[in-house]
């Protein structure tokens, strides 16, 4: 057990690392892409299953750690996922096929997705519903720099040692994250909630889902990501085929995504205890919408520079940096004893709807950005009709009241 004052800024660094696992194992691939398609002389279509099955792999492992760390405690269920990263990482450098290389990200991105789970529930398990918005929102920004370098990282080991020495450099990253857990993070849970089996856990997802709120801010969160994974399932191609850019430099221009989202979760923590978390998050998503509606006009106006879509988007996710993590963070709080299945769920939702889109993106690429664009836009109305539907506006009393229904021990009066 632990309390407070044992989450030191450097186990708030490791959080954020084991955080990073998901989204790096998603990206540090992507220069590579059209490279493996090439190698292995397969579609486009089946070279984006190595990225949409990577997504709903993390769908899957967030709907899965959440009740097992419920049950048996953060700590070892984070090492479980992280020995699974490993071995999925050795599978991806050791592939000689399409098919194995598709079931080891699977298998890398299953075990990556623990972090994006049980991060969260750590720092709700310590900080509790007042504080933990901020701290989730400090964690997302220190997070996101290993996945803004991922795909910088993966285009030069691409170039220099072939797409397969991704895998081992993430092996060895994994493995690292593994060891320095086991050393240094300390059990967070403390009350178990017994774990009765798959009929009880999809109960649990229901009664989750049963609150009007909680779904309202985890369909939010869902179709937030769907406009970055849409933007990265698409960006390699369109960098490449519309501009006719060499493929290693989209992580140099991919670097502007996180740079705009680190200064979306910088305005959300400075500004989280002085404006309510619903107006935060109305905030980013106008923005968001804004950059979008950039991005079309520059495609029309006939600007063909990567920059015309890369900068415009790096304000969509920008705003995106505000709304995703206030809104994870009240997902959370809405059932404060279930913060890891509410966690996980979340996560299920996020990922599961982002490999779909990433899917759809491929499917619907006619070699214009226009496809994605459509596509970034609508998850981006989505996503504030589910805020304004679940959550509404105006309702300035709902951070108070859930402090409120956390010492309850519940959030009945809001289902």
């Amino acid at each position: 057990m632990t309390d407070r004052k044992h989450l030191s800024k450097r186990l708030i660094v490791l959080l954020a690392a084991i955080s990073a696992l998901g989204p790096s194992a998603t990206q540090i691939l992507l220069p590579a892409v059209p490279v493996i398609r090439q190698d292995f002389a397969v579609s486009d279509d089946i070279a984006q299953l190595t990225l949409s099955l990577s997504m709903a792999a993390i769908a899957f492992g967030t709907l899965t750690y959440g009740p097992l760390a419920d049950k048996f405690g953060r700590r070892p269920i984070i090492l479980l996922g992280l020995f699974i990263c490993f071995a999925g990482s050795l599978l991806c450098a050791l592939a000689e096929t399409i098919e194995l290389l598709v079931v080891g990200r699977f298998v890398q991105a299953f075990g990556a997705a623990v972090g994006l789970v049980l991060a969260r529930a750590i720092i709700r398990d310590v900080y509790g519903p007042a504080e933990s918005a901020r701290v989730i929102a400090t964690l997302v920004m220190v997070m996101v720099v290993i996945p803004m370098i991922s795909p910088a990282v993966g285009g030069e080991l691409l170039i220099r040692y072939g797409w397969e020495s991704i895998g081992t450099a993430f092996a060895i990253f994994s493995l690292a994250m593994f060891f320095m857990t086991g050393f240094s993070l300390p059990e967070t849970l403390k009350e178990p909630v017994p774990f009765e089996g798959v009929g009880s856990m999809l109960r649990t997802f229901g009664e989750l889902l049963s609150s009007r709120v909680f779904s309202g801010y985890a369909f939010c969160v869902a179709f937030v990501s769907v406009v970055f994974f849409s933007f990265i399932a698409a960006g390699p191609e369109i960098l490449v085929s519309v501009y006719g850019r060499p493929a290693n430099e989209y992580g140099y221009y991919f670097i502007l995504m996180p740079c705009g989202f680190m200064a979306g979760t910088y305005i959300a923590r400075h500004y989280g205890l002085r404006l309510h978390i619903d107006r935060l998050m109305l905030i980013g998503m106008t923005i968001a919408i804004a950059g979008i509606c950039l991005a079309f006009a520059l495609q029309l106006a006939g600007w063909m520079h990567p920059l015309a879509l890369f900068a415009p988007v790096s304000l969509t996710v920008l705003g995106n940096g505000i709304t995703l993590p206030n809104a994870q963070a009240a997902a959370i709080n809405e059932f404060p004893r279930l913060a890891g299945s509410a966690s996980g769920l979340t996560g299920f939702l996020q990922m599961a709807l982002s490999a779909l889109a990433a899917q759809l993106v491929a499917a619907v690429y006619n070699g214009t950005a226009y496809p994605l664009l459509f596509i970034m836009l609508a998850a981006s109305l989505l996503s504030l009709g589910s805020f304004r539907i679940g959550v509404g506006l105006g309702n300035t009393g709902l951070a108070s009241s859930s402090r409120l229904r956390d010492q309850s021990g519940g959030a009945d009066s809001r289902n």
